[in-house]
C-alpha cells in the first residue's frame, strides 16, 4: 500500500511592521507624499531621511493615522491604518518634532498622562510608569518637574511616555533635534538599548546623517514625495563610491555625500515652508 506525502506547509512570512504602497499625501495644491511605496521590516532600525519638505514627516503622520489616508494604501503590522485606526495606534510609539512634554508636571505625571492616553490598564500603570524612567535612565529625577529638565533629559522623558505602552513600533521623528553631541549618543544609547531588550521596531527620520550611519539598519532617502534610494547606510556609500569611479585611494563617500547627491539639485526655497522651518527652530531652541 503506498501512501502519497502531503506536500510540506510553508509558514505565512510575518507582516511587515510598516508597508505603504503608493501612497499619496497633498496640502491643498501641494503634493507632499507622491506614491509613496515603502516597507519597515519587523525588527529592524529604518531611517527616513531627506531634505526639509521632502515628505518625511507627512508620511510619518500617515503611519501613525493622525493624518487620513485611504484603505490599503498604510499597513501596520498588517492592520490597515485607513480602516482600523485604532488597532494601529495600539501599536504605536510616537515622539514627534515639537516637544510633548509638560515643563509644569513631573517626569512621572507626565508619563502617567501617557499611561492613561495609551489605555495601559489601571493595574499596571505604576510599575509600567517606573520601568518606562527607568529604560531612559531618569528614575532619580522622576519626581522632578520636566521644566527643571536638561535638553538632553526632556527628549529621554518624551521616549518614556512613548515606551510606557511597549509598543510593536516606536517612531521618532528628529529625535535629537538641537541637543549636543553627548545628549544625542545618550538618547540613542537608550533607544538601543530598549529595542535590544524588546525586539522593537524603530522608524526614525533624522538630519543627522553620523547617526543614520550608526544606527540604522537600512535607510530610504526621499525627496519630492518619494524615496530615491535605499539601502543599508554601507551599500549606499558603496553604490555612490562605484558611480563616482572613485579610486582606491580616494576617501570613501559618507552618507552625507549620499545625501547630496541624491537631492543636491533640489535644495532649493521649495524644499520646505516657513512653518516647517520655524517649527523645527522653536522645537531646537526649547530643546537646547
Amino acid at each position: 500500500m503506498t501512501t502519497t506525502a502531503e506536500p510540506p506547509t510553508t509558514a505565512e512570512p510575518p507582516p511587515a511592521a510598516v508597508a505603504c504602497t503608493g501612497l499619496d499625501h497633498a496640502f491643498g495644491d501641494t503634493k507632499a507624499v507622491d506614491g509613496l511605496d515603502l516597507t519597515v521590516h519587523a525588527g529592524e532600525v529604518f531611517g527616513l531621511l531627506g531634505p526639509n519638505g521632502a515628505g518625511k514627516t507627512t508620511a510619518i503622520r500617515c503611519v501613525t493615522t493622525l493624518l487620513p489616508v485611504p484603505p490599503g494604501r498604510v499597513r501596520v503590522f498588517g492592520h490597515d491604518a485607513g480602516d482600523e485606526r485604532m488597532a494601529v495606534r495600539r501599536l504605536l510609539g510616537y515622539v514627534p518634532q515639537q516637544l510633548s512634554a509638560d515643563a509644569h508636571l513631573t517626569g512621572r505625571e507626565n508619563v502617567s498622562l501617557f499611561a492613561r492616553v495609551f489605555d495601559v490598564p489601571r493595574r499596571e500603570r505604576a510599575e509600567r510608569v517606573s520601568q518606562a524612567l527607568a529604560a531612559v535612565d531618569l528614575a532619580d529625577a522622576a519626581d522632578r518637574l520636566a521644566g527643571t529638565y536638561s535638553g538632553g533629559m526632556v527628549r529621554r522623558l518624551e521616549l518614556a511616555q512613548a515606551l510606557v505602552s511597549a509598543p510593536r513600533l516606536l517612531i521618532l521623528d528628529e529625535p535629537t533635534i538641537g541637543l549636543d553631541p553627548i545628549a544625542r549618543t545618550s538618547v540613542w544609547e537608550h533607544i538601543t538599548a530598549v529595542r535590544e531588550a524588546t525586539g522593537m521596531t524603530v522608524l526614525v527620520t533624522t538630519h543627522y546623517m553620523d547617526e543614520a550611519d550608526r544606527y540604522c539598519d537600512r535607510v530610504a532617502l526621499m525627496h519630492r514625495g518619494r524615496v530615491r534610494a535605499l539601502g543599508t547606510p554601507a551599500a549606499l556609500r558603496r553604490g555612490l563610491g562605484k558611480r563616482r569611479g572613485a579610486a582606491a585611494t580616494d576617501p570613501p563617500p559618507t552618507l552625507e555625500d549620499v545625501f547630496r547627491d541624491v537631492a543636491g539639485s533640489g535644495l532649493d526655497d521649495s524644499s520646505g515652508g516657513f512653518s516647517d522651518v520655524r517649527s523645527t527652530r522653536r522645537t531646537a531652541q526649547r530643546v537646547g
